[in-house]
C-alpha cells in the first residue's frame, strides 16, 4: 500500500495562522465534510482543518486497515500517520499549537499521532474511540505526562468493543499521566449535544 497525494481539506474559522490549528478526523466510512460541520458549533477563534483519511472504504475513508473494529494493523498505521505528519509539518510549524479531534477511527488516528509524539500537540480529544492499543504505538506509563487529552464516551455504545473503551478511559485518566478530562454521556456511538458542549469547554481552555 502506498499514498501518494496530498490530503483534502477542509479550512473554515480563524484565518489567522497563528491562531490554533484545530484538526478534525472523522470517523471510518465518512469523509472530511461531515466532520467539518463540528466547526460551525466550536469556538471561532481557532482555525480548523478537516481532513480526508486516504483510503477507501464503503463509499466513504478510512485512516488505516483494520484487523478488528478499533484494532489497526501496525504497517498500515504506521504508513498513514506519516503521510498525515508531512502534510501537517507543511501547514503548520512546530511553534504553532495543534491539536487533534478525532471521532470513532478518527479517534484512534489522533491517539496515534498523540503517542508517536506527545511534544507536538498542544492537546488530543478522542470522542466515542479508543487508543490504538497494540498497534506499533507507545502506550507506556507517563507517555502523556501534562498533555491535555478529552476523553468522551458513550454508555450505551455498541459500535466500539467496551474492553477497548475501558482500556482507553484508564490509561488516559491513569498511568499516561496525561492531563486527562474522561466523560461519559448516555447514548450511543454518535457525538451528542452533551458531548458537544464538552468539547467547547475544552478547547476554550486550551487557548
Amino acid at each position: 500500500m502506498s499514498i501518494m497525494e496530498k490530503p483534502t481539506v477542509a479550512w473554515s474559522g480563524a484565518e489567522d495562522s497563528t491562531a490554533p490549528l484545530v484538526v478534525l478526523l472523522h470517523g471510518r466510512g465518512s469523509n472530511e465534510v461531515e466532520i467539518s460541520s463540528l466547526a460551525a458549533h466550536l469556538p471561532g477563534d481557532f482555525a480548523y482543518a478537516a481532513v480526508r483519511a486516504p483510503l477507501s472504504e464503503g463509499g466513504g475513508f478510512a485512516w488505516f486497515a483494520n484487523r478488528g473494529i478499533g484494532r489497526p494493523v501496525t504497517e498500515s498505521l504506521s504508513l498513514t500517520t506519516s503521510w498525515l505528519r508531512s502534510w501537517l509539518d507543511s501547514v503548520a510549524p512546530s511553534t504553532r499549537r495543534v491539536i487533534l479531534v478525532g471521532f470513532s477511527g478518527g479517534a484512534a488516528f489522533a491517539g496515534a499521532l498523540l503517542l508517536q509524539d506527545p511534544t507536538r500537540f498542544a492537546g488530543a480529544a478522542i470522542l466515542y474511540g479508543t487508543l490504538p492499543f497494540d498497534a506499533g504505538v507507545p502506550t507506556t506509563p507517563d507517555r502523556l505526562d501534562g498533555v491535555p487529552v478529552l476523553v468522551i464516551q458513550g454508555n450505551e455504545d455498541s459500535v466500539i468493543p467496551r474492553e477497548l473503551l475501558d482500556r482507553t478511559w484508564d490509561y488516559v485518566s491513569g498511568e499516561s499521566k496525561a492531563d486527562a478530562t474522561a466523560i461519559r454521556h448516555a447514548g450511543g456511538h454518535a457525538i451528542s449535544r452533551g458531548a458537544l458542549n464538552d468539547l467547547v469547554v475544552w478547547l476554550e481552555g486550551l487557548r
